[in-house]
């Protein structure tokens, strides 16, 4: 079989089930190493000019154009603005989650208060982006129902640049809904009246009973069959501002902002109150103890650091009691408000599924990683050799995070916290020249070919860093990389350039020769 047919490249490289492995060894750091700035900038300028032969679109336009910008690392962040749903059980928040998104995310039941893994998503409307926070999903009681439903819904609407509040119209107001309406008005936030189950013009008459909750003209939707979400959006397009004033704004200057984050009873408060000299989290045996993060500013290594003590994660969202449901929003909250995660897991223990998902939570908030394993002086030679065998099973996606033995009970070893840190807090601020992305992108491709794929073989024609914080690459290319393939270049770009304990993501940007004009 040729290597064409078998897959493989001239160099013999090719995939072991979906990795790619390369045959042998290369010399790459050696060869850029040669390369000198001003020759790797010339290669990439003429690279950058034989994009001109491509169809472009004018995102491709304005990234290129943003390359020769001087990028202000020091510049607070911008980030979409946030619209959080309120609203008291069974209004049909979820529903029309789905109806915004326009693609089912939210779990639909008829029962109340089911809850649901994910409370944030990502929402589009007429050429706007946005972020929606569903605060559905309390499994609330009877007693003090009223009081639980507006403390749970007052952390989305701190979140939220402004707030839909869904009222059932069929119900009317109810005391819940009250409970709620009291609480917005505090918070002086844009609120969005929504009439939900208007399922034709003989009930809009009870949507008009609504104006008594001074929120103004409630509109009148159906969130199951789409009726009056149009109208009701573009209000809301009305009073989102451009970026965000309070959900995740990532300000920069001052302390580094350091979240903790773990399941129940790891040991966060522990820690933080080793690291702060003082007991200044409530420490309980019980999991759970912690609700609210606690910002706590700690000299540590010589520096001023802001750590936030996050509420333990529990396994199942929809097993979760309100307080704990929002416990995790908070953990969410904290993250995006953070510049890099500490993970405790508790090594006398096994690493569970769980342990694994808020792993993934914070690999998904894009934020730097330190995993901290703690209760290590508890450790036994038996356990060890257990817990060797699960980091190489369970923990293998993420062996580019710093990690760091502590015990949170004694202290012991905390000060290797701060070299972790820094490791992991310089590769996500990292960036990397133009001309050096492209010389290693050509050194690396010529000693390890893309395989041929029917019998063509996609070429990376330039590739630029469109972002830090953390980093993230674009590659033009002539056809689609293989996810081996993309992941090889992703553990490679590691191992050059250091990137210790950040995410980093490899994006394509597949483009086609212009046709040429007879």
């Amino acid at each position: 079989m040729s290597a064409t047919q078998s897959g493989n490249g001239p160099t013999g490289d090719g995939y072991t089930g979906s990795e790619y492995e390369p045959a042998g060894e290369d010399n790459i750091a050696e060869r850029l190493e040669e390369i000198d700035d001003a020759e790797a900038e010339q290669r990439a300028q003429s690279l950058r000019a034989g994009l001109a032969d491509y169809e472009l679109d004018e995102e491709d336009a304005a990234l290129l154009a943003g390359m020769d910008q001087d990028f202000d690392e020091d510049a607070p962040k911008r980030v979409d603005p946030v619209l959080a749903i309120l609203g008291r059980p069974n209004v049909g928040k979820s529903t029309l989650v789905n109806r915004i998104l326009g693609r089912r995310e939210a779990v639909v039941e008829d029962t109340p208060g089911v809850t649901r893994d994910r409370v944030t998503y990502a929402a589009h409307w007429s050429g706007r982006n946005f972020t929606l926070v569903d605060t559905g999903g309390w499994e609330h009681d009877a007693k003090g129902i009223h009081a639980r439903v507006a403390e749970q819904a007052e952390i989305a609407a701190d979140m939220a640049d402004a707030v839909l509040l869904v009222v059932d119209a069929n119900v009317g107001a109810t005391a819940t809904d009250e409970s709620v309406v009291r609480m917005l008005r505090r918070k002086k936030k844009p609120v969005i009246l929504v009439a939900n189950k208007v399922d034709d013009m003989a009930q809009e008459a009870d949507a008009s009973t609504l104006w008594g909750l001074g929120f103004g003209e409630p509109y009148p939707v159906s969130a199951l069959h789409g009726r009056g979400t149009a109208d009701m959006l573009d209000a809301v397009m009305d009073v989102l501002p451009e970026f965000s004033a309070y959900g995740g704004l990532e300000r920069t200057g001052g302390p580094r902002r350091v979240a903790l984050i773990g399941r129940p009873n790891v040991g966060k408060s522990s820690l933080l109150n080793k690291l702060a000299g003082s007991e200044r989290v409530v420490v309980d045996p019980q999991a759970g103890t912690t609700r609210d993060p606690v910002d706590e500013m700690i000299e540590l290594g010589g520096r001023t650091w802001r750590f936030v003590d996050t509420a333990g994660i529990r396994r199942r969202v929809h097993m979760q009691q309100g307080a704990d449901f929002y416990a995790s929003l908070r953990t969410q909250s904290a993250l995006e408000k953070a510049e890099v995660a500490v993970v405790l897991l508790a090594v006398d223990e096994v690493l569970s599924e769980q342990d694994v998902r808020i792993l993934q939570l914070a690999i998904d908030s894009g934020r730097a990683l330190v995993l901290a394993f703690n209760k290590w002086d508890l450790l036994d030679d038996e356990r060890r050799r257990y817990l060797e065998r699960e980091i190489e099973q369970d923990l293998a996606h993420v062996d580019w995070a710093p990690r760091v033995n502590i015990s949170a009970k004694t202290g012991w070893h905390k000060d290797r916290l701060v070299p972790a840190l820094d490791t992991a807090l310089e590769s996500w601020d990292r960036r990397i020249p133009t001309g050096r992305l492209n010389a290693f992108l050509g050194e690396l491709v010529a000693a390890h070919p893309h395989p041929v794929r029917g019998g063509k073989q996609p070429r990376i024609l330039f590739g630029t860093q469109a972002s830090s914080r953390p980093p993230k690459f674009v590659l033009f290319t002539t056809g689609f990389l293989d996810p081996g393939y993309r992941r090889f270049i992703t553990r490679r770009l590691r191992e050059t350039f250091g990137f210790e304990g950040t995410p980093i993501d490899v994006a394509m940007r597949v483009r086609e020769k212009r046709s040429r004009q007879r």
